[in-house]
């Protein structure tokens, strides 16, 4: 009888593995050189990926691009994965948008490119980005405590102490309630539940706070539980995004799904992206694959998942309980490469504005603390250091080069549970976005660390 396994820690992994960093140096909206007003084109149809060009033209070697395709290749026929998407973008044009293998191994349907994904945690960004709509409104301030928006906070507590059975024995009064800045960065202290090592998150899955029937529903749960340190003191990826979605709900007055659909997703033209694919774009979901376990051994091929941690997989067709803004949007490649450009682009896509430039670059800036970059080096989920950090709802890159890291400084990146992944490089002026499903690893090399390198070890002339 085969058994189909999620290791909490391969999944945590995931979520973060797949991500990347950010970078603004010069003004990515600016042209490279100057020209003739009548041969100049429109900013808005040069930068919007409307436009194909060729690796040479954008300072790629064509040989040695190809090295990634046929990695890309290789993943698929070795059955590591059963299709993939990618797209890489310089200069706001295409340079690549390919496709691998099938939707679904059980119909054989060959990889579109409009194919669309569970993106997971690749929601974060997408809710930080409408943060950020509302603190350019005057909604909120970065050093505000969340307690000013969610009341329900006010008498949470902060573990001290566990049993061996990892059962919480002594908690302690908060110093000080979470900031906004803290939410938004994964140093607040909340627990999230993906795993079951820590007390705090084993909580999360005892009171089912991702499994709520809404937003106020969850953090009415998430109140219940102590935070897993005082505020600011680590980082723990966590539930603060899902908190981030009900703040939205509560600041502009409107469902959360309905905010980000007429200040993100209209704007930008993301016209197959949301928290749910509706009846008649139900086909087009692609299948989500886990590696197989028999007898408590991989196999090493994939079957189709069929339930999550114990529960059955969601009905992407019809609108979730929860709109979570921590994990439960779906996209296709090129929506999520609209969005990813509008961000290189400083806040703007064919014409439309979604940010101003100095919000995005706050986005862009690490916020975690000195001693917390220090401390939290090594984690599960996350490697930061003087090098890398995280700013808000992006990691980003601080010094890529002693990171040991081929991208632009100021690189802005994260992934998903099923394996998607991005990354946004200003200082190099280009996106790529990578599209798989699989869940908790993919049997070998990350596929968005792979990218990186396949990417840069072609970029030989990154001056053009």
């Amino acid at each position: 009888m085969h058994r189909r396994a999620y290791f909490a820690t391969a999944l945590s992994a995931a979520l973060l593995v797949a991500s990347v960093q950010p970078a603004f140096a010069a003004d990515a909206a600016a042209p490279a050189a100057a020209k003739p007003a009548a041969a100049a084109p429109k900013a808005s149809s040069a930068r919007d990926l409307s436009a194909t060009t060729t690796p040479e033209a954008v300072g790629f070697d064509a040989q040695r691009l190809k090295l990634m395709d046929e990695y890309m290749a290789k993943t698929v026929a070795d059955g590591r994965v059963a299709g993939m998407t990618t797209l890489l973008a310089r200069h706001g044009k295409v340079v690549e948008f390919k496709t691998y293998g099938k939707t679904s191994l059980a119909t054989g349907q060959a990889m579109p490119k409009d194919e669309i994904f569970r993106i997971y945690s690749m929601s974060k960004p997408l809710t930080g980005t409408a943060m950020m709509i509302l603190f350019e409104q005057g909604k909120w301030r970065l050093d505000d405590p969340v307690t000013r928006y969610v009341p329900e906070f006010k008498n949470l507590k902060v573990m001290v102490e566990s049993d061996k059975d990892g059962k919480i024995t002594k908690v302690e009064d908060m110093k000080r309630p979470p900031t906004m800045r803290e939410i938004m960065s994964h140093t607040a202290g909340f627990g999230y539940g993906l795993g079951d090592r820590h007390p705090v998150d084993k909580l999360y899955r005892e009171k089912k706070v991702l499994a709520a029937t809404g937003l106020h529903q969850m953090i009415e749960r998430t109140a219940e539980i102590p935070l897993m340190y005082q505020p600011g003191t680590n980082w723990s990826y966590s539930s603060a995004v899902d908190i981030q979605g009900y703040i939205v709900e509560k600041l502009s007055g409107k469902p959360f799904g309905q905010f980000l659909q007429e200040n993100v997703f209209a704007p930008l033209k993301m016209k197959d992206t949301g928290f749910y694919t509706g009846a008649a774009k139900a086909n087009r979901l692609a299948a989500v694959y886990v590696g197989e376990v028999v007898n408590q051994k991989p196999t090493g091929k994939i079957v189709e998942a069929g339930d999550l941690f114990g529960n059955s997989m969601p009905d992407y067709s019809k609108p979730p309980a929860m709109e979570s803004g921590g994990g439960g949007l779906v996209s296709t490649t090129m929506d999520y490469a609209r969005f990813c450009q509008m961000i290189l682009n400083k806040g703007v896509l064919d014409g439309v504005r979604i940010l101003a430039p100095s919000s995005v670059e706050l986005m862009d800036t690490n916020v975690i603390p000195h001693n917390v970059l220090v401390n939290t080096n090594g984690t599960s989920v996350a490697q930061f250091n003087e090098a890398v950090g995280f700013g808000l709802d992006f990691q980003v890159v601080n010094d890529a080069r002693k990171a040991g890291m081929n991208e632009g400084n100021n690189t802005m990146s994260w992934g998903g549970a099923a394996g998607t992944w991005f990354w946004i490089d200003p200082t190099n002026d280009l996106i790529y976005v990578g599209m798989i499903q699989r869940m908790g690893g993919t049997g070998g090399d990350d596929l968005g660390t792979m990218a990186r390198t396949l990417t840069y070890q072609a970029l030989l002339h990154p001056e053009k």
